[in-house]
């Protein structure tokens, strides 16, 4: 793992969370901390101790043992990505849970591009719900849940986490052989500076606010906010599952359970899991 020596000017985790927390009074529980192992993953490990006070969100300038799509391990550089997660109740059947992750990927997508000025229009969500700078990933999130103590009728928890690389792209496009984004290339283009604290609450708030649209009227309420930040939709693409292409075809959207539609002559068929890569037309 590349760690350049120099390290990005956040401020101390104290000093943040505390900014955080007076921009976001609907947020119970705001901390930031200097280092942990996932912030998914202890806010998984708080829901267990019964605690309902939501929502919450956890930071870390470093996380020793975070995780990406399909569980693959990752860790950041100190300073070198924003790394924050936000656990929310939520109150559906436990059959439209897959939904959210498309969802907090759009929401994400919208709140960056409030930030980003001219290049706004760049930023797109590419399904499940990476974010992307046109072909270049931006930002990952990994969408978990976890029933609340006491029953179904206390719903799910629902932990959302996002890591948005700051700096270092072209290190990582070389290490990682293909395109990635950061946001100071970005602001370095708009002249325009957005602070780590407008970052986190503008992407927690537009998470906060997308769950409760989503408790009562669902993922079909989204369908025109979704197609405004559809990376695929459109295209030929591959799915890639364990490896293997098991589908090909023109993006077409999603249906309301958050699944990417592929259609391929006549027959669209909805997609729940795998990988997706663009295939150039002929």
């Amino acid at each position: 793992m590349f760690c350049p020596a120099r390290i990005l000017e956040l401020p101390a985790p104290a000093d943040l969370a505390l900014a955080i927390s007076s921009r976001l009074p609907m947020f119970k529980q705001v901390q930031w901390v200097t280092a942990t192992g996932s912030t998914n993953a202890d806010l998984l490990a708080r829901v267990r101790t019964g605690n309902r006070d939501k929502p919450w969100l956890l930071g870390a300038h470093l996380q020793r043992t975070g995780r990406g799509r399909a569980g693959r391990p990752w860790q950041n550089c100190m300073g070198a990505a924003l790394m924050f997660s936000c656990a929310f109740d939520v109150h559906v059947p436990a059959s439209q849970l897959p939904a959210i992750s498309p969802l907090a990927g759009m929401a994400a997508c919208e709140a960056l591009r409030r930030l980003a000025g001219p290049l706004a229009q760049d930023l797109y969500m590419k399904w499940p719900n990476d974010v992307q700078r046109l072909e270049a990933k931006l930002a990952g999130v990994l969408v978990e849940s976890a029933r609340n103590l006491g029953g179904e009728e206390t719903g799910h928890t629902v932990v959302i986490g996002m890591g948005m690389n700051l700096r270092d792209a072209d290190v990582l496009s070389h290490n990682l052989g293909r395109a990635v984004a950061d946001w100071t290339s970005i602001m370095k283009q708009t002249g325009y500076a957005a602070p780590a604290t407008d970052l986190i609450c503008a992407t927690a708030t537009a998470w906060h606010n997308a769950i409760q649209q989503f408790e009562s009227n669902g993922l079909a309420s989204f369908g025109p906010r979704l197609a405004q930040v559809d990376a695929l939709a459109g295209r030929a693409i591959n799915v890639i599952e364990r490896g293997a292409i098991v589908r090909s075809g023109i993006a077409c959207g999603l249906d309301a359970q958050g699944r990417l539609l592929v259609r391929s002559g006549q027959i669209v068929t909805p997609i729940s899991i795998g990988e997706v890569s663009i295939r150039p037309r002929s």
